[in-house]
């Protein structure tokens, strides 16, 4: 059993436990701190809390991580629009809706179940939840994936991503007429302190996150961007235009309720571009706006 034990500082000071714990890691939801509190797997200066304990600065907090259950991820027969594969790589446009990898409590339908079935020879690195998934977009966000086929390709990937050498360009409508047709949104994003769920850009426990913009199109309410990520933070780019005043058309956690009749953002991985893992080779890819992004601007078009 992993035991992970920490002080509490001053920003954390009156605090309810189950939050702060919930707040260390991204992976921890707040109703599994629960169940770990409830069942004696957490202490406070050598005692057993409730969920709704206090903390106060300089409290000695430990938590008993209980062992993982095992898993299994079952393979599904979902068709896949797969632009690119060889024994290392493989590139495939993932359609809006879908879920990358699997979750507890969202096991089935994902790009990675498809994936199982689409071939058994996938990178572990990530273990047995994200075989072979070297980087994510959002469920509501359609487009180019790269996938990586074993732990060679998987590692060299990872490495131009830090080095960001990998080419990632999104189109995306926002509210707002943005008036010049160049931009560039340099601020550090991290968990949102009020709201676990979500991101901000933030000082205190944030990353550095870059994202380029330029103005394709201008609408009377709206505008029609392409973003190039320089750096991949969760959910950059919805965060980054939220921050400058220009939220995605149709984002239910970052955009007002008043948008455009889409079911999720409306943003669109289309171009990915990388050195091939063995042979060095540039390979870049582009993947057409999916029909309801098309309808969506037809309507902007009419001025409607």
């Amino acid at each position: 059993m992993d035991i992970v034990r920490f002080h509490i500082d001053e920003e954390y000071d009156n605090e309810r436990i189950d939050k702060v714990i919930a707040a260390l890691n991204e992976d921890w939801s707040r109703s599994k701190v629960q169940q770990w509190i409830k069942n004696q797997l957490v202490t406070v200066n050598d005692q057993h809390v409730k969920a709704n304990y206090k903390c106060s600065a300089g409290d000695i907090v430990v938590v008993r991580l209980p062992e993982p259950e095992p898993l299994y991820v079952e393979p599904e027969n979902i068709p896949l629009d797969i632009y690119y594969e060889d024994a290392d790589v493989l590139v495939v446009n993932k359609p809006r809706g879908m879920v990358v990898h699997p979750a507890p409590g969202h096991m089935r339908g994902t790009l990675v179940n498809a994936l199982l079935a689409h071939c058994h020879d996938l990178s572990g690195i990530n273990g047995v939840l994200r075989p072979g998934i070297v980087h994510r977009i959002d469920k509501d966000t359609s487009g180019l994936l790269m996938v990586a086929k074993n732990d060679m390709a998987h590692q060299a990937l990872v490495d131009q991503l830090v080095k960001k050498t990998v080419t990632r360009k999104y189109k995306a409508i926002v509210h707002g007429v943005i008036p010049h047709d160049y931009g560039t949104i340099d601020a550090p994003i991290g968990r949102d302190k009020r709201d676990r769920k979500k991101m901000a850009v933030t000082e205190e426990n944030g990353k550095e996150a870059v994202t380029h913009f330029r103005v394709l199109e201008r609408f009377r309410q709206y505008t029609f961007i392409e973003c190039q990520l320089e750096t991949g933070r969760t959910h950059q780019i919805r965060v980054h235009m939220k921050y400058i005043g220009y939220p995605l058309a149709g984002d239910p956690q970052y955009g007002p309720k008043k948008t455009l009749p889409i079911d999720g953002q409306a943003l669109h991985a289309g171009v990915l571009g990388f050195s091939h893992p063995r042979t060095g080779e540039y390979l870049e890819f582009e993947a057409p706006l999916p029909p309801e992004f098309e309808q969506l601007l037809q309507l902007l078009r009419k001025g409607d």
